[in-house]
């Protein structure tokens, strides 16, 4: 997953999910999976990253891809994209119903929805509780 917006009019913007098929000395060859530019190949160099807000006496400087593997999507950086299938995984209770909301919304049928909710004694449930703090009202 592409970590940065490099060059929106192309399609690499921060979260772009592609596949790395060729690994080179100073970038690498990525296949677009997602979005409108799917297939599309491009060349991600790597980056020099300093530190804004260092209190060092000294500039630190690293090298690195603006790229990170990725397996899973985060509820959060799920928004905003359509899938064929949704794993969601619920090991404590939800903690809004917005949350909730967004991860299975993302689903483009009900049939690629698959929820497994633990319950307290390790196994699986159908119900999850909604977490209110009743200190804040």
């Amino acid at each position: 997953m592409l970590m940065r917006n490099l060059n929106q009019t192309i399609g690499l913007c921060n979260g772009t999910r592609m596949i790395i098929t060729k690994c080179l000395k100073h970038c690498v060859e990525c296949k677009v999976i997602s979005g409108s530019y799917v297939g599309t190949r491009h060349y991600i160099p790597r980056i020099n990253c300093c530190p804004t807000d260092s209190k060092l006496p000294f500039k630190l400087i690293r090298k690195q891809m603006p790229l990170q593997v990725c397996y899973v999507i985060t509820i959060n950086k799920a928004q905003g994209q359509s899938l064929e299938s949704v794993g969601l995984y619920l090991p404590e209770p939800v903690f809004t119903h917005w949350q909730l909301y967004v991860a299975v919304s993302r689903v483009t049928s009900p049939a690629g929805l698959r929820i497994f909710i633990d319950d307290t004694e390790g196994g699986s449930t159908s119900v999850t509780d909604n977490v209110v703090f009743k200190e804040v009202f």
